[in-house]
């Protein structure tokens, strides 16, 4: 049976949807612990701040919408080598009973609009090593490449506010 479903921007009411993708997502990726985003700060950060866009994928049509499906997740950075801004995919995510359907496929496509639509050189995304379904995926059907000779690096909260310690100049 073909499942039908649709695909639009996320808008505030949205919050409680999205929030419920991630926190599968979290567990999904045995992380469940990690995901301690709140709608207010959804609501502060994402349409407020506007620091990060989301697509939703529902299931249903436009007119008569059902449950959220999925979810792409991203923001814009820019690239110095090209002068461009790029995308960055932070999180692209589809329940496990929709999987299969096209809805990442579909996702992918709208994220494909936006970067054309905003000028961007790149549209990059991370994906954990042991995903082989989605490396799969992003390499058989998106003909994605991996960019093995770079290596993922983060400071959290507390290593952030370490960084003042290496301030050398008068403020």
């Amino acid at each position: 049976m073909t499942l039908t479903f649709h695909i639009r921007p996320a808008n505030v009411d949205d919050v409680d949807a999205m929030l419920k993708l991630v926190q599968d997502l979290a567990t999904y990726e045995n992380e469940p612990e990690s995901a301690r985003a709140t709608p207010a700060l959804f609501r502060e950060n994402i349409f407020e701040k506007k620091y990060a866009h989301t697509l939703l994928a529902f299931d249903g049509t436009p007119e008569a919408p059902g449950i959220a499906l999925g979810m792409a997740l991203y923001f814009f950075n820019f690239s110095t080598w090209t002068g461009k801004p790029g995308l960055f995919l932070e999180d692209l995510y589809v329940s496990p009973d929709a999987r299969n359907k096209g809805i990442g496929k579909a996702l992918f496509a709208e994220l494909g609009k936006v970067a054309q639509e905003k000028g961007c050189a790149r549209l990059d995304w991370s994906v954990l090593k042991w995903n082989t379904p989605s490396i799969a995926f992003y390499e058989k059907k998106l003909e994605a490449k991996a960019m093995e000779e770079w290596m993922g690096m983060r400071l959290e909260e507390q290593g952030i506010e370490n960084l003042q310690k290496l301030a050398v100049y008068a403020a």
